[in-house]
């Protein structure tokens, strides 16, 4: 467990049986969502445990290498060659994260996998991979990474595991054509897809918002 990224945490209440596991995106940290949590709604007899790692830093091809908070290298905007090795290295940091919350207690069925962006990348990629039964998958502003070998490489334990996913209609980092390229990919093999559009850019916004603590209430109750 010594390998494994630093975090922030945050608990709702007394002795947490379930946890959110929140991936943030590109150049930003575990800081990011951190104010997210207060604005959920969530039940007050719901005591969660949220983790919120910190990415390795490394260089980004597409911001001319610069060293920065990342899951993986982005390559190039739009598609196209993907960092395979950089998303399996972080698929196995969130592997090791969940593997930490089930030693403090808290059941993988009792645990949500959120992210933004990179993050959420990353949370499609380890989730619908993961060999034991998550209580749900939280996908947001992203896409599918390595679409092509998730039908070998997916586990049957999540097969139905909860999958909520959200984008901006006016995003211009990360179109929403292409997240919703990857909910029909999702959905083409049997997962269910809650599927939301806002009227915004590269963000989140306060019905998206909203949303999240009604599923996140649905899926850990």
């Amino acid at each position: 467990m010594s390998d494994l990224p630093e975090t922030l945490e945050l608990e709702t209440g007394a002795a947490p049986k379930a946890a959110v596991i929140w991936l943030h995106g590109l150049g930003a940290d575990g800081h990011d969502f951190e104010p997210v949590v207060p604005m959920l709604g969530l039940p007050a007899g719901l005591p969660l445990r949220f983790v919120f790692p910190h990415a390795p830093v490394r260089p980004v091809t597409i911001n001319m290498g610069m060293a920065m908070r990342a899951w993986y290298d982005i390559l190039q905007l739009g598609g196209g060659p993907e960092d395979a090795d950089g998303i399996r290295s972080s698929q196995l940091l969130l592997e090791g994260l969940i593997a930490r919350e089930v030693e403090r207690g808290v059941e993988a069925q009792k645990i949500v996998l959120a992210g933004f962006s990179q993050g959420g990348a990353i949370v499609l990629q380890t989730g619908l991979r993961y060999g034991k039964r998550l209580a749900g998958l939280l996908a947001l502003s992203t896409y599918l990474p390595l679409a092509k070998t998730l039908p070998d490489e997916r586990e049957r334990a999540n097969f139905d595991v909860p999958v909520f996913m959200a984008h901006g209609s006016l995003d211009d980092l990360i179109p929403v054509s292409r997240a919703e390229a990857s909910r029909d990919a999702l959905q083409a093999i049997g997962y269910r897809i809650e599927w939301h559009t806002y009227p915004m850019g590269h963000a989140v916004c306060p019905e998206e918002i909203d949303a999240v603590g009604k599923w996140l209430a649905r899926v850990l109750s």
